[in-house]
């Protein structure tokens, strides 16, 4: 009896001390994703791929034995109920790492919640205040607003027009471009002749185009997330507005194209690769990447694989390079790997992150193609502004 009490101890004994190992063998994952709401676009395709991918990396044994609890909140696009569902994840759930937001507005919400925290955050959202300043934690995957203008302005000078008309949504995103608009907008010769902002929920813009194309622009930019930017296209088509419309980087699903239908044929905005992947040539770089996200994604979902998916499949990529970097999962140790990480292929471009650079893709990173509309499709711009004709004025 007295042998048998002392084995019921013994087994009571490892079980609590085995408690904590076991709970180790976890690597929990937070996302806070608009999967719903005015910015589904972005996040249910991001949700969807961390769901994919973390499945890819269970089923082959975890991050270094390690299996993946990915925690995913639905913000549906809302600054409040971003950080609720931060504060949940850092103090309750104890995740390693937040993918996510989807928005700028919400990533500047929960930033200084991430710091305070010490809890690693690597945003699917694009302004370049996210990163700009460094914060410790906080880094994004998408590529620069200043970087998107850049091209934008490029292209416009190669198609000798100097005068733009600008609408933007009453958002994170919309306001962080017209700001790096109006920024660089001298340093390339291009006057702005409008300047109009609509709010991120619009059902009809026929009043601030009207402006635009009143005010003598050669071209229309665009800067938003929102199905409102096909509103944009139509509207204008409709007024009778000839020259080329330009859109942000945020146009890369194929869904805005379809709602805007016809009026979309044309339509100019800078883009990741993932568009035209099956265009590239053999030997560029995010090839073998970017096929086998494209492959994986609509073979499992049945619909296209949008630039925004590649923006979280670029953040698990990046984080799991880092925990296998780091090989523990320490906050601390985690994100230094992330900040020491070079070279690393992704959707959006080549990642090289450093103590000054937490978004580690800059113009010259593979970064950026110009993109078309024809025919309903996305493709390469052929008449695009190359790296000889981008000298400014």
């Amino acid at each position: 009896m007295k042998a048998f009490k002392m084995l019921a101890v013994l087994m009571l004994t490892f079980m609590i001390m085995a408690a904590p190992a076991l709970a180790k063998d976890t690597i929990k994952i937070g996302a806070i994703l608009a999967v719903t709401g005015p910015a589904a676009f972005l996040g249910a395709p991001e949700a969807k791929t961390l769901e994919m991918m973390v499945d890819e990396i269970n089923k082959k044994g975890g991050i270094r034995g390690s299996k993946v609890e990915l925690i995913i909140k639905d913000s549906g696009a809302s600054p409040e109920k971003a950080l609720s569902f931060a504060k949940q994840l850092i103090e309750e759930d104890k995740v390693l790492a937040i993918i996510g937001p989807s928005t700028s507005g919400e990533t500047m919400k929960i930033k200084s919640v991430a710091e305070e925290g010490k809890t690693i955050l690597i945003s699917c959202a694009a302004a370049e205040v996210i990163v700009n300043p460094v914060a410790k934690y906080v880094f994004k995957t998408p590529q620069m607003d200043r970087d998107a203008v850049i091209k934008i302005f490029q292209q416009m000078k190669y198609m000798k027009l100097s005068k733009a008309g600008v609408l933007s949504s009453n958002t994170g995103f919309g306001k962080a471009g017209k700001e790096q608009i109006e920024k660089l907008a001298p340093e390339y010769g291009i006057q702005i002749t409008a300047n109009e902002v609509y709010d991120k929920a619009a059902t009809d813009l026929t009043a601030e185009v009207t402006k635009v194309k009143a005010s003598g622009a050669e071209a229309i930019i665009n800067w938003s997330i929102e199905p409102a930017q096909a509103i944009v296209i139509k509207n204008a088509r409709q007024l009778g507005f000839k020259g080329p419309i330009f859109q942000s980087h945020g146009f890369g699903n194929i869904k805005y194209v379809e709602a805007a239908g016809e009026a979309a044929e044309g339509v100019i905005f800078p883009a990741g690769r993932l568009l035209v992947v099956d265009i590239l040539p053999k030997n560029h770089p995010q090839k073998a990447v970017l096929m086998k996200y494209k492959k994986d994604y609509e073979s499992k979902y049945k619909e296209d694989a949008s630039t925004f998916g590649g923006h979280a499949y670029d953040a698990m990529i990046i984080l799991t390079r880092a925990i296998e970097k780091a090989g523990s999962t320490d906050k601390e140790a985690v994100r230094n790997a992330i900040e020491n990480l070079k070279g690393v292929v992704g959707t959006g471009g080549v990642f090289t992150f450093s103590p000054q650079d937490h978004n580690g893709i800059d113009i010259n990173a593979f970064s950026f193609e110009m993109i078309t509309v024809k025919k309903g499709k996305f493709e390469i711009l052929e008449s695009s502004a190359k790296k000889g004709n981008s000298k400014k004025k």
